[in-house]
């Protein structure tokens, strides 16, 4: 179980690291005092064992943690077998290279409904990560499958569905992006709201469920139909100071990410706004 501790960082390489790749990336977050990175296999895994070692060694001299967010076309309510096994591969390559890395946490969008039941869609998902996680017990690979909450009505992932594969299947846990949540339905954005969102994970997770959290936090731009682009959180209506408020009274710990356009200096703003919470 990961110690119970907050760490704040960015989705991807800080914009004012001197090189484009994930140890610039590393080296930039220590020298920014930063503490954790999730690793952006977003448009495929093109990483190989050798650069994942080194992604390693780097993070573990720099005490950065690290997380995946497996690539983006995914859909495992996808009625084309042979597109199925395809993002279950995609899924399996980031955890297994993201393994090497010292990732523990594999983040991913797990499907659309397109014209399926809400309860359809749930089944396929359920089946599809069961054979996935069976998959990595068997290789020995350590990797806990993230499905996020989305931002989308249309994209499978409220935080009912991803609580309820978390219970179902052991090796998942759930990713909880705020933003995404608020801008699904339009709410989500108050003290008593966010409270109410971490007191279900307490409900359904237990303790341990709220000591090793991943978390995604950035303004955001939506509409009737949900999400529709991530922001910078001084421009958004989200209310990121209640949500770190109710974080902090929570105690929880794990990872927050930063999916803000502008990573570090947003990720900097989010701690500095948590640090200043004097909870008794």
């Amino acid at each position: 179980m990961a110690p119970k501790k907050l760490l704040f960082g960015t989705a991807g390489i800080p914009r004012s690291a001197k090189g484009n790749n994930s140890i610039s990336g590393i080296e930039r977050l220590r020298e920014l005092d930063l503490d954790c990175m999730e690793l952006e296999f977003v448009q495929g895994v093109r990483m190989g064992e050798k650069g994942a070692g080194n992604v390693l060694e780097a993070a573990e001299k720099r005490n950065i943690a690290l997380s995946v967010h497996a690539p983006y076309y995914i859909n495992l309510n996808s009625p084309e077998e042979e597109k199925l096994k395809a993002s279950q591969e995609r899924i399996y390559q980031a955890a297994r290279i993201g393994s090497l890395c010292g990732a523990e946490s594999i983040v991913l969008h797990a499907a659309f409904y397109q014209k399926s039941s809400k309860q359809d869609t749930y089944k396929r998902v359920s089946k599809a990560l069961k054979e996935l996680t069976g998959q990595l017990r068997n290789e020995g690979i350590r990797a806990v499958l993230r499905p996020e909450t989305m931002g989308k009505r249309t994209q499978f992932g409220t935080l009912e569905e991803v609580l309820a594969l978390s219970t179902e299947i052991e090796g998942i846990m759930p990713c909880l992006d705020f933003s995404h949540m608020h801008a699904r339905e339009g709410k989500e954005n108050s003290y008593s709201e966010f409270m109410a969102i971490l007191s279900k994970v307490e409900e359904t997770l237990g303790k341990e469920g709220l000591s090793n959290m991943h978390m995604h936090i950035s303004g955001i731009k939506y509409d009737k139909n949900g999400e529709k682009k991530h922001l910078t959180l001084k421009e958004s209506d989200f209310n990121y100071p209640e949500l770190l408020r109710a974080i902090k009274e929570f105690e929880i710990g794990g990872l927050v990410i930063c999916e803000s356009p502008i990573l570090e200096e947003d990720a900097l703003l989010l701690r500095k706004t948590y640090s200043e919470y004097n909870l008794p």
